[in-house]
């Protein structure tokens, strides 16, 4: 009798255990899959403003304040951008002082904590760049999707779009160059960005659905002007331009894509965003699961890419070795299946999506080689 009713508790208590554990594991999907624009991303380390004086700022030694380049400074309230690390001025032992490049809106009062950024602007076009633009509609398919359109001479468009933890502000970092070449540029804001019609399961599908409202991008550009499409994404943005140059009807009128940070391994990319939510480790594996349910992201669901023989245009990829959210294996590969397509120009020393920010000069003249025959 005493062993049965130990077996019962047994039993009842890992039945509980499972039950918290698959509650838990659908919680921390739910919050790894929730669509956070203009939010950074989880597990970058928030760095302190510890003085400023005439164009420079102190930060908070570390790797992330140490990145060459140029980067935003984002916390709520503020955004500012800061340039490369000045090392001839006289600096305490944990800090970095970097040349402070603008405030664009709040103040870095000493204590004030912020996060480094790939994005660089705050406002549309015109309030951040001088460029005229359009606030347009793109119809989609789950209503109108608002779009900056920024007019030029030729008729190649280039249709940007932003990844994880970013908006539509973002892609802006190119837009002086793209304007420079006469390309026009449709930015496009997605399901899940403000403005834009959430996804019916108030998830991100790390580009799996998400790419429909890249291609209805597309039918809009090619309905305004356009003889064909240049496809220039970021993050998830790029995974959705993949998808785009594989399975849209409109293919054909693709000329070009341009990754930058792509996710081609969405597990990996997964397991890499829960951990740095914390989700415990024993909880990762049943996450995952939860996540690719709740989300329809399938195992076999092919990934963007998985397939190099059914690529048709030419692929111009930018991504970082240390990249901590989207491995850098899978762009490696894709550019091994298919020299003949596909160029890849890796970055160091550069976080996720932020090729462009450690190295300007290198991409717009990588990117300039790419364009020019496609213009």
């Amino acid at each position: 009798m005493r062993t049965a009713t130990a077996t019962a508790a047994a039993v009842t208590t890992t039945l509980l255990g499972a039950s918290v554990a698959a509650l838990a594991a659908g919680r921390y999907a739910a919050a790894t899959l929730r669509p956070r624009p203009g939010r950074p991303l989880p597990g970058g380390r928030r760095l302190s403003v510890h003085s400023t004086a005439a164009g420079r700022v102190a930060l908070t030694r570390s790797l992330a304040s140490l990145r060459p380049g140029t980067y935003g400074l984002t916390a709520p309230g503020v955004h500012a951008v800061v340039g490369s690390v000045l090392t001839d001025v006289p600096a305490e032992p944990d800090t970095v002082v970097r040349r402070l490049l603008a405030v664009t809106h709040g103040s870095l009062a000493p204590g004030t904590r912020v996060s480094l950024t790939p994005q660089l602007h705050s406002g549309d076009p015109r309030t951040a760049l001088g460029l005229d633009h359009a606030d347009v509609a793109v119809p989609g398919e789950l209503g109108p999707l608002p779009a900056w359109f920024v007019p030029a001479a030729r008729d190649t468009w280039v249709i940007t779009v932003h990844g994880l933890g970013a908006g539509r502000e973002h892609p802006m970092v190119v837009m002086p160059f793209l304007h420079r070449h006469r390309l026009p540029v449709l930015d496009l804001a997605y399901r899940g960005d403000p403005g834009a019609p959430a996804s019916p399961d108030g998830l991100g599908h790390l580009g799996a659905t998400e790419w429909r409202d890249l291609e209805a991008a597309i039918r809009h550009a090619l309905r305004h002007g356009a003889r064909r499409v240049v496809l220039h994404g970021w993050s998830t943005g790029a995974t959705m331009a993949l998808y785009a140059a594989e399975r849209s009807a409109l293919a054909s009128r693709i000329a070009g894509v341009v990754l930058d940070s792509p996710v081609l391994d969405r597990r990996a990319t997964f397991r890499r965003l829960a951990a740095a939510r914390r989700t415990p480790p024993l909880v990762l594996p049943l996450a995952l699961r939860a996540a690719e349910s709740r989300a329809r992201l399938h195992a076999d669901l092919p990934s963007p890419g998985a397939d190099p023989g059914a690529l048709r245009v030419p692929v111009l990829i930018f991504h970082g070795p240390e990249d901590t959210v989207a491995p850098w294996e899978p762009s490696r590969r894709l550019a091994a299946a298919r020299p003949d397509l596909v160029t890849l120009r890796p970055v160091r020393e550069a976080p996720h999506a932020a090729m462009w920010n450690a190295d300007q000069a290198g991409y717009e003249e990588a990117l300039r080689r790419f364009l020019v025959p496609l213009m």
